[in-house]
């Protein structure tokens, strides 16, 4: 049960602080099965997957307990009724715009890469429609923390989206340059809140784990 931590579970859910480097989701390949999921599995047999995060990417992850709370999970991610914000810090002093509420909006469309995959590439004519809301939370001359709030969910969204406007997160090891890959560890990118009505009695419910960078 190493780095097993359970902030939250009731007979519906569970609300998982997921490591940077650890897969959510088994992968292809004996050396890929471990993964947050089968961990959580062999304390809670009946947790099921609704959503994911990159294995580079730390913070809380939703699973369900049953089928009835998969089902009723997946629709309310499906219907965008469940809100996620993220904390990264990139590369370079974030200059752009914001609204008048402090709030910004990246708006690019995305697709697969098919001859680099898993990696995604901004296409304004076949890609899907993507989009991210970005609040800046502090800048200096090399780098900046945000807030971030994915709107769709797209493979990659929040890192491409960054890169493409010149600043990439700090240690991405697939959208970054070298001299930004090394300027930290990991990557830079934390799940920090989660937002959602219980799938059963609809009480609204908060969660929040600050980013441990």
């Amino acid at each position: 049960m190493q780095d097993l931590r359970v902030l939250h579970a009731d007979a519906a859910l569970l609300v998982l602080d997921k490591p940077a480097g650890l897969l959510a989701v088994p992968g292809r390949g004996p050396d890929k099965q471990d993964a947050l999921s089968t961990r959580v599995q062999q304390v809670y047999p009946d947790a099921l997957i609704v959503h994911r995060l990159d294995m580079a990417t730390s913070g809380l992850m939703l699973m369900a307990r049953g089928p009835a709370a998969q089902r009723a999970l997946s629709m309310a991610f499906e219907s965008r009724q469940i809100a996620k914000r993220y904390e990264a810090v990139v590369h370079g002093c974030w200059a752009l715009p914001a609204s008048s509420d402090g709030w910004g909006l990246i708006d690019l469309p995305i697709r697969l890469d098919w001859p680099r995959r898993p990696l995604s590439i901004v296409d304004p004519v076949k890609g899907k429609p993507s989009r991210t809301r970005w609040r800046l939370l502090h800048a200096d001359a090399d780098c900046s923390r945000l807030a971030l709030e994915p709107i769709t969910g797209r493979s990659h969204q929040l890192r491409l989206h960054l890169a493409a406007q010149g600043h990439a997160i700090l240690g991405d090891a697939l959208y970054a340059g070298e001299a930004v890959q090394q300027r930290a560890p990991r990557l830079l990118l934390h799940a920090c809140a989660l937002a959602l009505a219980h799938p059963v009695h609809g009480a609204p419910m908060r969660f929040e784990h600050a980013a441990p960078f």
